[in-house]
C-alpha cells in the first residue's frame, strides 16, 4: 500500500485498516508457526504497512490539535 494511498483516508478508515493489518500479521505469523507459509516476505511487507498507518494517524492527531 502506496504512503499517498493511506494519506487520503479518514483516521477512522485508518484505524480500521491497522486493525485488519495487525489480523493479517497474527494469521502470517501463524503460518510461519506451522510452516505452510508461501511468502515470508510479505510478513515484512505488512510490517512496513502498519508502521506506515500508525505514522499516518500521528500525523492527522498532532494536525487536529494544532489547528485546535
Amino acid at each position: 500500500m502506496k504512503i499517498s494511498e493511506i494519506r487520503n483516508l479518514s483516521i477512522k478508515d485508518l484505524k480500521n485498516k491497522l486493525k485488519d493489518l495487525k489480523s493479517e500479521l497474527f494469521n502470517l505469523r501463524f503460518q510461519l508457526a506451522v510452516n505452510q507459509l508461501e511468502n515470508p516476505m510479505r510478513i515484512k511487507a505488512v510490517r512496513k504497512d502498519i508502521a506506515r498507518v500508525q505514522t499516518v494517524i500521528r500525523e492527522k492527531e498532532i494536525s487536529e490539535k494544532a489547528s485546535a
